[in-house]
């Protein structure tokens, strides 16, 4: 049962862009086939890639999640550089897609915060488990306090944890407010926080939102839809960080972060806040590109 302050996204299947480019029947075949290979190598290499060096695994994980992105006809592009190597920072980034966390992992493997549906995906679901993410049930709000202490201890341990603070999925074009409750896992760690930010786009420049997972639809109608795109990229923009004491509490540091993913987009993030059985508009209408 949800609750008055579940996150609400007003996006929908009416955000959906018009008039892509699309490949063949048998194209589409090949590439779910490939993505199939992909997951099942994924559940016999498992086990196995756990057990190795800490530098060989963040090799094998990362090459694991680019040949996702390359079965599903998506071609990686990183601006900047996401570079935590011995000390622990928040990761946030906005959230569009299921392909969000393959994404950010072919940039770098990390620990993440993630919704508890996400531990109960097929095979994904399972690589995410492993890899020590800490899940949160977003539908009882007393379980967050845990969570965020979770990943305050992770991030003291020197790691990088992804989470998305919009707590729930937009279409690309709009994008929400980062919520404050969980920046304050940086704060009790005094580490940095790195925000991201995500784009889906085509070869030619025009942006598309075809690969968002927005409304009630299933996660195998999403990937389906995806795979359908012709030369689908994403873009990730690794934005400048965010030092422990710039921000005098939780507040400051999510708008802080919410500011640099729209600089880096181009875009104004749209403030919902829930009441019960409704969601109202408090903030600036996106400015799409």
């Amino acid at each position: 049962m949800t609750h008055a302050w579940m996150p609400v996204s007003p996006c929908g299947e009416t955000c959906l862009t018009r008039g892509e480019p699309t490949v063949g029947p048998g194209r589409v075949a090949s590439r779910l086939i490939a993505l199939l290979a992909v997951l099942l190598v994924a559940v016999l290499l498992g086990p196995v890639a756990f057990l190795l060096p800490a530098g060989a695994r963040t090799r094998l994980l990362r090459r694991f999640f680019r040949w996702v992105l390359s079965a599903c006809g998506v071609r990686l592009v990183v601006h900047g550089d996401l570079d935590g190597r011995g000390r622990g920072a928040l990761v946030v980034n906005n959230h569009v897609s299921w392909l969000d966390i393959v994404g950010i992992n072919a940039v770098r493997p990390m620990r993440a915060l993630a919704k508890r549906e996400v531990g109960e995906w097929p095979v994904l679901g399972r690589l995410v488990a492993r890899a020590g993410s800490v899940f949160v049930d977003r539908e009882r709000l007393r379980s967050l306090p845990s969570a965020v202490d979770g990943v305050a201890e992770v991030l003291r341990g020197g790691a990088l944890v992804n989470v998305t603070p919009e707590g729930t999925t937009w279409c690309g074009h709009a994008s929400g407010r980062f919520r404050p409750a969980l920046f304050q896992a940086a704060l009790d760690a005094g580490v940095p926080v790195r925000p991201l930010a995500l784009r889906y786009r085509l070869a030619c420049g025009r942006e598309t939102t075809r690969p968002a997972f927005v409304g009630p639809e299933s996660l195998v109608r999403s990937v389906s839809r995806t795979v359908r795109l012709r030369h689908l990229v994403l873009e990730v923009f690794v934005c400048p960080e965010i030092a422990p004491g710039r921000a005098r509490d939780r507040h400051a540091l999510a708008a802080l972060a919410t500011d640099a993913v729209d600089a880096a987009l181009g875009t104004a993030s749209v403030r919902w806040t829930s009441s019960p059985g409704r969601a109202t508009r408090s903030g600036a209408v996106p400015a799409a590109r």
